[in-house]
């Protein structure tokens, strides 16, 4: 929801709080019943101290009913806006570009609120108002955000998604002029791109938001940066690059095809980019470009601000992994898949193989204590499936190749970065193509690298760990030890405990409705899916990380799994974070977890 928007004459500021709910009053120590009674502004709240007050879910707690606010400096007021429909949750907002009004983006809470951390598939139209009444923008049964108007006041630039279905897919970039909007016209069709197949130039769009300044100071052309299978890249699109006046695709390339994997746009200011670029074994560097006038050809002249040296003992390499064509279902089924392979540079080969196939990845930050280097940062943040393992520097990732180990990031079919038609392919196929293909990604990283197939682990989390356990089950003895964050293992139990019920429909290809109520059939399907109800071969040590608060997997879910093991003579232990939430986020949570999880992999494989 967050904004902090000037107005264009910068007098006013918009930003988006929380609204306030009464607090009740303590009773007073001498209160005797029946000395007093209530006042008559209290009555209404007699009785209402423990009414149920819905949030948005997971990391999103303290989030409930977010109204928009503006502060005028030279009236020295603070105000409200009042007017916006009832059934919408407004933020993301920005001034119209006369100042008269405000374009928001709105998101549908009725009948009842669902999770929106990492869930790009809610339904959320944006609307404009001349500081209301809203009238809207875009369609209604539409899923937008991002709204980014141009530098001349002429052009907004929003991304839009589809509602329900995969929590993240590939998304469409939108042009709207402003000039030729009138009230409640959606956007013109043929001012969109349609969203790519995976083709070899080009597969789709999966940003989770543009970056705040994103359009060039022509107002002709914009640069976002998207997931291009396992590499995230730096792109241009807008006129001329464009092949067609109406066509608003990312077709140019900005970021240099270098070692480097991961580049990521900061800003866009007076033609002047401002960019970071990292690698599995290069912390992130600050690099500057300028981008050229429209028509001049590329490549930019990248600039280091702060470059860092790069972390020895780390090598890395892309695999290609390609998967039998069954002849069934989508097409996507016969396309490659990805995975990225970290291995140390020192010690001797054959090095012992941890297998990480991803959850939800938080790139934002990413793992742990580095050990070798005395820092903390964030590991393999949980989610998922639709997520993507590109070549960015992940910390903890590095850390485990200096102690010795081998890492595999696999990125099966339904990752981000593919194509559409990969993540579609995953749907009605959880717990079975996903498992496949990341157990195909270890048979052909041993038979193609200087690995150790009888020193083999597995560390994921969320759904990650849903396909860890299951790989688990399938080969009893493949694996020496297992680490596993916020696991999903039992689907039917999520129904009712986690903030998004409708991704257990979907996972599986049903229909979701709010008010659906699962048959005795899809409940019996959903546990056969489930890794619980194969947890009977599993013999492996496995070491279960959770958080209390977490809203998306229930922390039970991995209490009932340990039981389970424990019961049947299996090594396993359970970490209980009392203020972790899904992602077991915090400098000593991630510390913590990450410091177990090494050990745990050096007490069962040996260092």
């Amino acid at each position: 929801f967050a904004c902090l928007a000037w107005s264009h004459s910068e007098t006013r500021l918009l930003y988006v709080a929380e609204k306030s709910r009464p607090k009740p009053q303590p009773p007073c120590p001498w209160d005797v019943p029946g000395a007093a009674w209530p006042a008559a502004e209290d009555e209404d709240e007699e009785g209402k101290q423990f009414v149920y007050h819905e949030d948005w879910g997971e990391a999103l707690s303290t989030r409930s009913v977010p109204v928009l606010c503006i502060l005028d400096l030279q009236g020295l007021s603070l105000s409200v806006l009042e007017g916006v429909p009832e059934h919408l949750s407004p933020g993301q907002a920005l001034w119209s570009p006369d100042d008269r009004g405000v374009v928001f983006v709105g998101w549908w809470h009725k009948p009842f609120r669902l999770g929106l951390n990492a869930c790009s598939n809610r339904r959320r139209p944006w609307d404009a108002d001349p500081l209301l009444p809203t009238e809207l923008l875009s369609a209604e049964e539409g899923s937008v955000c991002s709204p980014r108007l141009s530098p001349d006041g002429q052009r907004l630039l929003y991304l839009e998604g589809a509602v329900g279905g995969p929590h993240r897919q590939c998304l469409r970039l939108r042009m709207v002029s402003w000039a030729s909007w009138a009230p409640g016209m959606a956007v013109p069709p043929c001012a969109a791109s349609t969203c790519p197949a995976p083709l070899a130039a080009f597969a789709g769009l999966y940003a989770e938001a543009l970056p705040p300044r994103c359009w060039a100071a022509d107002s002709r052309r914009a640069v976002l940066g998207t997931p291009q299978r396992s590499r995230t890249q730096v792109h241009g699109t807008g006129h001329p690059w464009c092949s067609s006046g109406q066509l608003w695709s990312p077709t140019r390339v900005l970021s240099p095809g270098s070692s480097e994997g991961c580049w990521e746009l900061l800003t866009l200011q007076w033609d002047l980019l401002v960019a970071t670029c990292s690698a599995p074994h290069h912390p992130p560097s600050l690099v500057v470009a300028l981008l050229p006038p429209a028509g001049q050809e590329l490549p930019l002249g990248w600039v280091p601000v702060e470059d860092t040296p790069t972390i020895p003992g780390v090598t890395w390499k892309t695999l290609t992994i390609q998967p039998p064509c069954s002849g069934q279902g989508p097409a996507a089924q016969g396309e490659p898949l990805g995975a990225l392979l970290l291995s140390p540079s020192d010690g001797t080969p054959p090095h012992p193989l941890v297998v990480c196939p991803h959850g939800e990845c938080r790139d934002s930050g990413d793992t742990l204590a580095v050990l070798v280097a005395a820092q903390v940062m964030p590991m393999l943040a949980p989610g998922g499936p639709h997520a993507v393992f590109d070549a960015r520097w992940r910390p903890s990732m590095a850390a485990l190749c200096q102690l010795g180990f081998a890492v595999l990031l696999v990125n099966y079919r339904g990752s981000l970065g593919f194509g559409q038609a990969s993540i579609s392919s995953l749907l009605s196929r959880v717990g079975e193509q996903d498992v496949a293909d990341t157990q195909l990604a270890v048979e052909q990283a041993l038979h193609r690298e200087p690995l150790d197939p009888h020193r083999l682990a597995l560390l994921a989390g969320s759904h990650g760990a849903f396909i860890a356990l299951h790989l688990l089950a399938r080969e009893p003895e493949r694996y020496q030890a297992c680490a596993l964050r916020s696991p999903v293992s039992n689907l039917p139990a999520l129904l009712g405990t986690s903030d998004i019920p409708d991704w257990r429909y979907t996972s599986l290809g049903l229909p979701y409705s709010f008010e659906r109520v699962p048959r005795a059939e899809e409940v019996a399907t959903m546990l056969q899916r489930s890794p619980i109800a194969q947890a009977a071969q599993v013999q492996t040590p496995v070491l279960l990380c959770v958080g209390a608060r977490d809203r998306r997997v229930s922390p039970t879910q991995a209490l009932e799994l340990y039981r389970v093991l424990r019961a049947r003579g299996v090594p396993a232990r359970l970490l209980w974070y009392p203020e972790g939430g899904h992602a077991l986020a915090g400098v000593e949570t991630e510390a913590d977890v990450f410091k177990n999880c090494a050990h745990w992999f050096l007490q069962h494989l040996g260092q």
